[in-house]
């Protein structure tokens, strides 16, 4: 008998928002979730870049000082929680002195100011997503809107988060599950 999502332990998951998501904020999102338990769940939307700010123009708010190179990179929408926090979601060659998150072997999380300032150098994590706030859930929340047939959960792989384009992942994510995403309805049910 399969598990049910109250079962599983979607740490390390993706999550695909479902057409009929009733939260616009989380319209065609792919988000990486970093921490689920019974006492809820914390993740970060890795397709959503925000338009008003992009990694220079945040180390300049901080006065960090950075090499030209990594100045245009993206800042993504996390999340609507605690929306000036900032997350960063790496690859595990680097580990921050103060804390970092180990998700999983391939997937790390560190939300403290030297990771900002190495990247600034030029050093820090190879691959990395920056995120202003987070998406998180009370105990039984996700997996109500599971129930309720908002979300999709799929295995994260290195090439879809870090390798594919953000205005991709979502239908990439649907994909990597063998589902077409014009053959989503908004509507679900139950048999």
């Amino acid at each position: 008998m399969p598990e049910t999502v109250s079962e599983t332990d979607l740490t390390g998951k993706l999550l695909i928002a479902m057409p009929g998501m009733g939260d616009q904020r989380f319209q065609n999102s792919v988000v990486f979730v970093c921490a689920h338990s019974g006492d809820g769940a914390m993740g970060l939307i890795v397709n959503k870049p925000t338009p008003e700010i992009d990694f220079g123009m945040l180390l300049d708010q901080l006065s960090i000082e950075a090499v030209e190179d990594v100045t245009d990179e993206p800042v993504h929408f996390g999340g609507p929680v605690e929306t000036g926090r900032g997350f960063v979601l790496h690859s595990p060659d680097y580990t921050s002195v103060v804390t970092t998150l180990e998700v999983t072997d391939t997937f790390h999380m560190t939300a403290t100011l030297d990771i900002l300032e190495e990247i600034g150098r030029g050093e820090g994590p190879a691959n990395r997503i920056m995120c202003l706030g987070y998406a998180g859930w009370g105990p039984g929340q996700l997996e109500s809107e599971f129930a309720a047939n908002g979300w999709l959960a799929c295995d994260a792989t290195h090439a879809l988060v870090f390798g594919t384009p953000n205005g991709q992942k979502w239908r990439a994510a649907l994909a990597s599950m063998g589902v077409e995403a014009l053959s989503l309805s908004s509507e679900g049910g139950r048999a």
